[in-house]
């Protein structure tokens, strides 16, 4: 593997991500990129890979969701084919993936929105000099539509285009709406057991944290019955990442950002999002991508947001057979917007 940072050592040597200067990027156009290894952003190694056929193409960082889940552990992603229109960048977010098994906090080491936005601003900064690029595309989708949202409020200068996807607007509401959702087709499926279980939830806030997680599962079983599924290739796990210590890292990133999102007490950083007071004015066009049976974030809380939403430009596609999570149905929406809205540049 060709890494853009020789040793993980020269990485760490660098006073700041700025250091590789624009003039040195090894990102030609006409010629293809496949790089990855650990940048220091933030105080510490961050993973992230980078791949394109050409590097003329506009770069595009993919804000994963989560919080701690990573896309880059899988060998044909959603986004894997998007690497012949783009230079696609994951990045393995603190206290997930890569970074995790680099730099694991202790348990009660807290993870903050606005430590986590510093770091994407300060990686993209790093990625702008790296390729030579004037701006970079940014898409996010679920905790990323959170923090990608939070980036682009917060450097704009920096993205030519943001697009959310599955956009999840604030907490306590958004669990509220998305409870009754499930509990109105439970009760119409004559599903008692579900019922049962929703009902004893109670209304959020919560502060019992495993509550989230039930309703998630109901989340998963109703958007089942109305959204095409995603396609199995997506999951399968790159071989280089496919070991019982990564294996084991990734679970112990996804526990410890699922605890830091809601919180032991319903205390965590969901509940403090609010995305229409904190995130909805923004200096780059603005492309939203919400599936019409996302039961988790529900579409009309997102359209009320995206409404209230400033942007020289925007537009909002609600996809049909799609719920939260990714399908062909809710890429092919994006990949279509951008392909669109852009014309194959980022200016």
């Amino acid at each position: 593997m060709h890494f853009f940072v020789r040793s993980i050592l020269a990485a760490l040597a660098l006073a700041s991500p700025l250091a590789q200067a624009a003039g040195s990027t090894a990102c030609q156009p006409g010629q293809p990129i496949r790089d990855s290894g650990y940048v220091k952003i933030g105080g510490i190694a961050q993973w992230i890979s980078i791949d394109g056929a050409d590097c003329a193409k506009p770069a595009l960082l993919l804000v994963h969701g989560g919080p701690g889940n990573p896309i880059s552990i899988y060998e044909n992603d959603p986004y894997a084919s998007w690497t012949r229109d783009y230079v696609v960048v994951h990045w393995d977010q603190r206290a997930s993936g890569l970074t995790w098994g680099r730099n694991a906090p202790a348990e009660d080491t807290p993870l903050t929105l606005a430590q986590m936005r510093d770091d994407g601003i300060a990686l993209s900064r790093h990625l702008l000099a790296r390729l030579g690029k004037r701006k970079l595309v940014l898409l996010g989708s679920s905790w990323g539509s959170i923090l990608g949202g939070h980036m682009a409020a917060h450097g704009p200068e920096l993205y030519c285009a943001w697009m959310p996807v599955a956009q999840v607007v604030n907490g306590a509401d958004t669990m509220r709406a998305s409870r009754e959702i499930i509990l109105a087709r439970a009760r119409a499926a004559g599903d008692q057991a579900t019922v049962e279980r929703i009902t004893a939830l109670g209304a959020p806030p919560w502060t019992n944290p495993r509550n989230f997680g039930i309703l998630r599962r109901a989340v998963r079983k109703y958007e089942a019955l109305v959204s095409d599924p995603a396609t199995a290739a997506w999951m399968a796990w790159k071989a280089a990442r496919n070991t019982p210590k990564a294996r084991a890292d990734y679970e112990a990133a996804e526990d410890y950002s699922y605890i830091q999102f809601i919180g032991m007490k319903g205390d965590g950083i969901a509940s403090t999002v609010d995305m229409a007071a904190q995130a909805a004015r923004f200096g780059m066009p603005v492309y939203m991508v919400h599936g019409d049976q996302d039961l988790l974030a529900p579409k009309e809380i997102a359209q009320r947001y995206f409404a209230r939403i400033a942007a020289p430009r925007k537009q909002l596609v609600v996809v049909e057979r799609a719920g939260h999570d990714p399908n062909i149905p809710l890429i092919d929406a994006q990949a279509r917007l951008l392909a669109s809205a852009l014309g194959g540049r980022c200016e």
